[in-house]
């Protein structure tokens, strides 16, 4: 989901564990299996609403992964700013200027193979949040490295919602989200749709599985919902 960086509703208080971020800052994605397409879906649901966001791909990722299309609902009318790029360096760089850039109201990054440095990983946190930009990382084909991102998710596809019209269909996304580390907040786990607002509803979980293709459960919800 804010793209990095989100505000959780009054509905924080009904439900501690539903993730409220404060401020824009650097936020890591990860795919739980290869080729999963569950991390660039979740991070184009946490984008900010509104402007125009650059998504930096290198070849490796633009290859394994395809090319965003935040066009498509619920993004249409969104300016999308690519840069297909060669190497991860390359990627950062882009990151880096874009995050200073006005014209922009998120970037994002996809890096095949190595995470990057500490050191690289530091400066995208502090320019995020000195420039007040979400910026966020999806890392493919690589497991977590110390790294400066203030809040890193694990993803990965969950089964559909029931359709409303239809049973034999699928309906909206659903994506397990594992927040495995964070500053100031415990790891958590919840199931992440999409609600009728055009928020997100964080569903917890307690285990690691996931609910039945029908309804979830009723429990209390909180919408998470972009800021810049």
């Amino acid at each position: 989901m804010a793209a990095g960086v989100a505000g959780v509703s009054d509905a924080r208080d009904a439900l501690p564990e539903a993730p409220g971020f404060d401020a824009p800052t650097l936020c890591e994605a990860f795919a739980a299996h290869p080729l999963d397409g569950a991390a660039g879906a979740f991070v184009m649901a946490m984008l900010p609403p509104g402007g125009a966001v650059l998504w930096a791909q290198d070849r490796l990722s633009r290859r394994e992964a395809g090319a965003p299309y935040l066009p498509s609902a619920p993004f249409s009318g969104r300016p999308l700013l690519r840069a297909d790029l060669s190497r991860a360096t390359d990627v950062l760089a882009a990151l880096e200027d874009g995050l200073s850039s006005p014209a922009l109201a998120a970037v994002v990054g996809e890096i095949h193979g190595d995470a990057p440095s500490f050191t690289a990983t530091r400066r995208l946190a502090l320019r995020a949040e000195r420039w007040g930009r979400p910026c966020w990382l999806i890392l493919h084909g690589s497991a977590p490295q110390p790294s400066a991102a203030r809040l890193r998710w694990r993803l990965s596809c969950a089964p559909s919602a029931a359709h409303p019209h239809d049973p034999l269909a699928p309906g909206a996304p659903r994506w397990k989200a594992e927040l495995f580390r964070a500053r100031g907040r415990p790891p958590a786990t919840w199931l992440v749709s999409n609600d009728a607002a055009g928020g997100l509803t964080f569903a917890p979980l307690h285990d690691a599985g996931f609910p039945g293709t029908g309804d979830i459960p009723a429990i209390s919800r909180a919408r998470a919902h972009a800021s810049a």
